[in-house]
């Protein structure tokens, strides 16, 4: 047979119905096959992966998060055993009215022999640091230059490290004025910035017109003092040579501008009536708030005056000082008038330097303390454990940890136990006690939780760059202060800016951390027995607004 024939045939045999039906047949099996086999390799696969998930996560990730439970719920305890305790020593001191004038002798400073009287006043130095704070720089030198004092008896010292050129002939303008009506006022501008507001204050001692002064008061450029702050404060320091440090409280005039300064206002206040008040009653030591306060110039010296080391050389210099022995006094009745920041953005920064610096410098300390000779075995575990440990290392990275991760992780594994007392007992009595302080936000309960613990992220990872002396261990930026005209000006351009918002406002971790609580809470809603999910959609949302940047005021970038 031909080739051509042979070719014909096996083209009739394939086109033939039969042919064709058996040939689909054929592939139809094959296909078939093929699909068992490919479904048993995907359910091996599969169920490796299962068995592998289930194995990481009985003998890795519940065992990691039953120890981090453990640590937090040791965390919780101790931070509720610090706070009752502040708050009991505030409440005894209220209820058998120890105020500083009773426990510490006070007495008007005499002026009634009109020879001697301004001899009897002793000289006072009063420092303002400012770094280009032209919307503010003209009210705190104003205040001071109004303080209720002998004008021979008083140094105004305007420590001035200015870049802006605007912001330098404000000052000097300012310094200028008050001059010519015959106020005892320095304008003392450096070359550099070495050191920030520690480097300035340094500095500003060094003048040899400062060797006459026996007290130094300090104000930052947005405070303004009571023409009577000297006469209510220097009497502490002149009928106490132990006492070296005067410390008053803080008043804030912005505290009604957004919801974000209501809850600064909720914290703060906390801060002094529980924090200062119980530390001044029973240790005589808290932390210098670095303004709004008064030191004698001796104590200051003999401690090595002004360190640059860390963020908080208030609180470096308030530390050192104690050690040497030296006492502070606390005056919760004497108030000075200060704007809170208003932006989120100058608050996340103060708050980097507020939660790092105490961190580095607990690490820098530590062995400095143990080594003291001066002080009780008492105040040295008073300033190790609960001054630095407990109120500036724990109550952060057990915020955040516990009720952002920890809590939320629970309903993705329920073999995590969080016994009650930890999750509502002991965070209502926290939340309790801080709230008395500022009676009128008690309705803003709800809100401050909710933004402390947005807060907590920040301040967590700023004490670990502290603890670790990372990067931005000594980033210093100042607060921003806006001032009320340059405030109503910015914001009323920014109605004009409206396409520039979004992009300025945007913080990524924000909306990271909040998405994981959100994913959480979806979690708990479809699966879970309790109504934990109002808890994390909640607290979700405050993530998701602070992340979209609609907190505080928004200024934008001119």
């Amino acid at each position: 047979m031909s080739p051509l024939m042979k070719f014909f045939l096996f083209l009739y045999d394939y086109l033939s119905p039969s042919s064709w039906f058996l040939v689909q047949s054929q592939r139809h099996n094959l296909a078939a096959l093929s699909d068992t086999t490919d479904d048993v390799v995907r359910s091996g696969i599969i169920g490796e992966i299962i068995y592998i998930w289930k194995q990481t996560r009985i003998f890795v990730f519940i065992p990691i998060l039953k120890c981090l439970v453990t640590i937090c719920l040791v965390m919780s305890l101790l931070l509720f055993i610090e706070r009752v305790y502040m708050s009991i020593v505030v409440v005894f001191v209220k209820l058998l009215r120890r105020t500083p004038e009773k426990v510490h002798k006070w007495e008007a400073i005499n002026d009634d022999d009109l020879e001697l009287a301004n001899t009897n006043y002793p000289m006072v130095l009063i420092q303002i640091p400012m770094y280009n704070e032209k919307e503010v720089c003209q009210l705190s030198i104003g205040a001071a230059c109004r303080l209720s004092w002998p004008l021979d008896r008083m140094i105004i010292q305007v420590l001035d490290d200015s870049t802006d050129p605007a912001s330098k002939e404000l000052v000097n303008a300012e310094c200028d004025k008050w001059a010519r009506k015959g106020i005892n006022i320095m304008s003392e501008i450096r070359d550099n910035r070495i050191g920030y507001k520690a480097g300035a204050l340094k500095a500003g001692m060094m003048h040899n017109y400062v060797k006459q002064c026996e007290f130094v008061a300090i104000f930052d450029a947005d405070f303004q003092p009571d023409p009577d702050f000297l006469e209510r404060t220097i009497p502490f320091l002149i009928h106490n040579h132990e006492i070296s440090l005067v410390q008053c409280r803080w008043k804030f005039v912005n505290a009604n501008e957004c919801l974000m300064t209501r809850m600064q206002e909720m914290s703060l206040n906390y801060h002094f009536v529980a924090e200062q008040e119980s530390g001044s009653s029973i240790h005589a030591f808290f932390g210098f708030n670095g303004t709004a306060g008064v030191w004698r110039i001796a104590a200051l010296n003999e401690a090595g005056g002004w360190k640059d080391r860390t963020t908080v050389e208030d609180m470096d210099l308030a530390v050192r000082a104690c050690l040497h022995g030296w006492k502070f006094v606390y005056v919760h009745d004497v108030e000075v008038k200060n704007e809170l920041p208003s932006t989120f953005k100058a608050y996340r920064f103060q708050q980097h330097r507020w939660s790092c610096g105490p961190a580095n410098l607990w690490r820098k300390m530590t062995m400095e303390i143990l080594q003291n000779k001066k002080v009780s075995a008492w105040k040295k575990l008073y300033l190790i454990y609960n001054f630095f440990f407990i109120r500036k290392i724990v109550v952060h990275i057990f915020t955040f940890v516990f009720y952002c991760l920890i809590l939320p992780a629970t309903v993705l594994f329920p073999e995590l136990q969080v016994p009650k007392w930890a999750t509502v007992y002991f965070p209502t009595t926290i939340t309790i006690l801080n709230a008395i302080a500022t009676p009128r936000s008690l309705h803003l309960l709800v809100f401050w939780i909710l933004f402390e613990n947005v807060m907590s992220m920040h301040r967590t990872k700023a004490t670990f760059i502290g603890l670790l002396e990372a990067g931005r261990v000594n980033e210093w930026v100042v607060t921003e202060k806006l001032g009320d005209t340059l405030k109503s000006k910015l914001i009323a351009k920014a109605t004009t800016k409206l396409y520039t918002r979004f992009g300025q406002r945007i913080n990524w971790r924000e909306l990271v951390v909040g998405l994981y609580i959100f994913l959480c809470g979806c979690y708990d809603f479809a699966y879970g027995g309790s109504y934990f999910y109002v808890y994390l959609f909640l607290q979700s949302c405050a993530f998701f607004v602070a992340g979209v940047g609609y907190i505080g005021t928004f200024v934008p970038s001119v």
